[in-house]
């Protein structure tokens, strides 16, 4: 029997997925890291933690399945984009990792959007803010010009893990389109981006396809790890391209909706839509792009809730069950990294709205879990309104999604029956995607089928989701109130 090993390294924590080639779950494990806080609208990660991690994975799902290193045919890596790893020329991180959600580079984003805003959209099919990697460079540039001067390699964040098992550096075509520094016409580095914050391009990887084979696990990283020496490591890509692929979803006209760290619902197409509220990026599967929407702080709303305040997601989901739809009267706006579609306006900020005595932890909760639904429908009113068609059903991933009571808020509240998928998370997807890129599955429509349960069928309810369409008229209008109280 042969395994396939995938590894994502997500918002607050990384997930190994042990796969067999009957597409079976051999075991998984997990292993949370913090986010850093060190000023206002700032957000970074140690590049050791994610190692620590992935450390603690391997040894997990060796351990649970007692499978042999030496059977496991392939590993792959995956994380969000964006992220940039700053090395010096012999692979030395020089300072945290700036995450995606940071936003630092306001002042950066303003300057090059009146330089080349036109000309940056029209390359990267993307509207510059702060979550871009360009800008986030600039800012490296300006501030921190010692660092910006020993920087000899530039790595995105799975990249750089990989090249801790490799020696190998490169990066994928798909994370290469969230850097905003690549033509993605052309399918190249872009001289006019990079140029406009005078970055060498020596300093980006060489670009690989998502299923090529980037290296073999060396001796030092397989000692460390626990793996097998000459491994073959496949190049890998980003998170949502591998959740996309882990939910099955694989045809034109198939939509996911996702509540992860980040919440997005994206449908496959035959083409990009540049827009500036959308996020373009290709699917694996060649031919096919996943444009989307995208809610920065969704299950991060629910974590940061959680952390806050205290409780676990069971008793929290326990007290949102007995509050009826609205909250009565509670708003919640998850805006505590700013927000995406459909404002792109890293300014907002969250908030509470309509708290009054009789409300209670219950309430709140509720609030939370409404808060991202309600913008979550502002990400689907913002597909259809570009005239994107999709299926009459939705495959709901990430973590969030495991919650039955959140499935159905986010059921009601967009109108369209979520098909639970046993397994959406983006470490099987990755560990999919190494089987096609090894052999072990034909392509990926066959990886779909074998590795790709359905679970459960959840339906909107049709008067709550009259209500919440009401409801978000008020949400809407909260928004627009409290905005310019938040620019000032």
């Amino acid at each position: 029997m042969k395994y396939l090993l995938g590894v994502d390294f997500g918002g607050g924590a990384s997930k190994a997925t042990l796969l067999a080639e009957t597409g079976a779950v051999a075991a998984s494990a997990s292993s949370e890291y913090p986010t850093i806080y060190p000023h206002p609208g700032w957000a970074e990660q140690d590049p050791d933690e994610w190692f620590r991690a992935i450390k603690e994975n391997i040894a997990a799902v060796l351990k649970k399945s007692g499978v042999s290193p030496a059977d496991i045919a392939a590993v792959c890596l995956d994380a969000p984009t964006h992220t940039a790893v700053l090395c010096d020329k012999d692979g030395k991180v020089l300072r945290p990792a700036i995450y995606w959600t940071d936003a630092r580079s306001l002042n950066e984003v303003a300057e090059l959007r009146e330089k080349a805003g036109d000309m940056i959209l029209e390359q990267s099919l993307h509207k510059i803010d702060t979550i871009w990697t360009l800008p986030q460079l600039y800012w490296v540039k300006k501030n921190e010009p010692e660092v910006w001067a020993n920087t000899g390699m530039i790595f995105f964040a799975k990249d750089y893990l990989r090249y801790r098992l490799t020696g190998k550096f490169a990066t994928d075509l798909i994370e290469a389109q969230g850097s905003m520094l690549f033509d993605c016409r052309n399918n190249c580095w872009s001289e006019e981006l990079c140029g406009l914050i005078g970055l060498d391009m020596k300093l980006l990887p060489p670009l690989l396809r998502p299923s090529d084979f980037a290296g073999e696990v060396t001796e030092e990283a397989a000692s460390a790890l626990g793996l097998a020496a000459g491994t073959p490591v496949v190049c890998g890509t980003t998170d949502t391209a591998m959740e996309v692929l882990a939910s099955g979803a694989v045809n034109e006209g198939q939509m996911t909706v996702k509540l992860a760290t980040a919440g997005r619902i994206c449908v496959i197409t035959d083409k990009a839509w540049p827009s500036r509220h959308l996020v373009n990026y290709s699917h694996v599967k060649e031919g096919l792009w996943y444009p989307g929407t995208a809610t920065k702080a969704a299950a991060s709303s629910y974590r940061w809730y959680r952390d806050t305040f205290g409780a676990d997601y069971r008793e929290l989901d326990e007290g949102a069950a007995a509050v009826p739809a609205g909250s009565e009267g509670l708003f919640y706006h998850p805006y505590i990294n700013g927000e995406l579609t459909p404002y792109a306006d890293p300014l907002l900020r969250g908030s509470f709205v309509g708290i009054r005595a009789g409300h209670g932890r219950g309430h709140f909760s509720r609030a939370v879990l409404e808060g991202v639904a309600y913008s979550l429908l502002a990400c689907k009113k913002e597909l259809e309104g570009l005239g994107i068609s999709h299926d009459p059903v939705a495959r709901i991933i990430g973590g969030g999604g495991k919650s039955p009571l959140w499935r159905q808020i986010v059921a009601d509240m967009l109108g369209i029956p979520l098909l639970e998928v046993e397994n959406s998370d983006s470490s099987l997807g990755a560990a999919m995607l190494a089987g096609v890129a090894c052999g072990v599955f034909k392509d990926f429509d066959e990886a779909a089928g074998k590795c790709t349960r359905i679970l459960s069928r959840t339906e909107p309810d049709p008067e709550t989701h009259a209500f919440y369409q009401k409801q978000y008229e008020v949400y809407s209008r909260i928004h627009d109130a409290l905005a310019p109280i938040y620019h000032e």
